[in-house]
């Protein structure tokens, strides 16, 4: 995300109470684990590096059955960390949506849609018919729609909006 908002993750790292060293420390850990040579699939790291989820539910989309985690993120308390897995145990997404009971953001405008304020569904569903778009990366999605008569495509890093442009 700090690709995309390097201020807003300065923010958010100090609001965490971390060190430029300890974010550093931590991706390196992290990239350690996704590259080892006999790594841990993505939900066994995922559960050793978030913990125990909050919940999980058996979800069918289309023929597809999933089972959906969520953990909740000290940053942002209004959204979770879901993870859809495959029965065994593969990761077919992972991403940031809206907490259960919380209410999203209003989006009638792309005025309305400032970085870190909106998941891709609350954009999807609001500004839809949308299309969605490759994105740059593996954790990246883009969305194509139109709004107030102005084509936008608004990308998305780990399913919260980044930025939003022509």
């Amino acid at each position: 995300m700090a690709d995309f908002q390097p201020d807003l993750a300065d923010e958010a790292r100090r609001r965490l109470g971390a060190s430029l060293a300890d974010q550093r420390e931590a991706n390196k850990r992290w990239q350690a684990m996704v590259r080892a040579p006999r790594s841990r699939g993505a939900l066994t790291r995922y559960r050793s590096v978030l913990g125990p989820p909050e919940s999980a539910e058996h979800r069918t989309i289309g023929d597809l059955e999933c089972e959906a985690l969520l953990w909740p993120l000290p940053l942002w308390p209004d959204l979770r960390f879901e993870v859809l897995a495959a029965p065994d145990g593969a990761v077919w997404n992972e991403w940031l949506v809206r907490a259960p009971g919380a209410r999203g953001p209003v989006l009638r405008s792309p005025d309305d849609l400032l970085p870190w304020s909106a998941t891709v569904d609350e954009v999807a569903r609001a500004f839809a018919p949308v299309r969605p778009m490759e994105g740059t990366a593996p954790t990246r999605w883009r969305l194509a729609f139109t709004a107030q008569g102005r084509p936008c495509v608004a990308e998305f890093t780990y399913g919260l909006l980044q930025r939003v442009g022509p």
